[in-house]
């Protein structure tokens, strides 16, 4: 099972090192020491935590039941135009979401930079990569 250090554990949910250091001190998510004596998390229990943890679903105006599940709520940062096309790039915390969509449905939707906006992705394809010689 892959034990992960704090700087590591605050990378993987997005925090700062203090604010993970914080939750293993309160007792929030498990740590242990390995045989060096630092302080460690448990690859599982730090899965479990970012899923209980994890903040939900952001909030559907309309109320319209969607199949996607993963909705991305965020900042617009750019929006090219080009003919009939739009290139709309997104900060969504951490994530950088870019979305290709006609330059009709963008000028509808108002889009720009600092508009508020959502991510929704729908996708019957996902990569998954793990760093060289690391067992998932």
């Amino acid at each position: 099972m892959p034990q992960y250090r704090i700087r590591e554990v605050a990378e993987l949910l997005g925090v700062s090192d203090d604010t993970a250091r914080r939750w293993t001190e309160a007792g929030a998510l498990p740590a242990a020491r390995d045989g060096a004596g630092r302080l460690v998390v448990d690859g599982a229990a730090l899965a479990a935590f970012a899923v209980r943890t994890a903040a939900g679903a952001a909030p559907d105006a309309t109320g319209v039941a969607r199949s996607a599940r993963n909705r991305f709520a965020g900042l617009v940062t750019r929006v090219l135009v080009d003919g009939v096309m739009a290139q709309v790039e997104m900060q969504c915390g951490p994530h950088r979401v870019v979305s290709l969509m006609s330059r009709e449905a963008a000028e509808e939707l108002g889009l720009q930079p600092g508009s508020r906006a959502t991510a929704v992705v729908k996708a019957t394809t996902v990569v998954v990569e793990t760093a060289a010689g690391e067992q998932a």
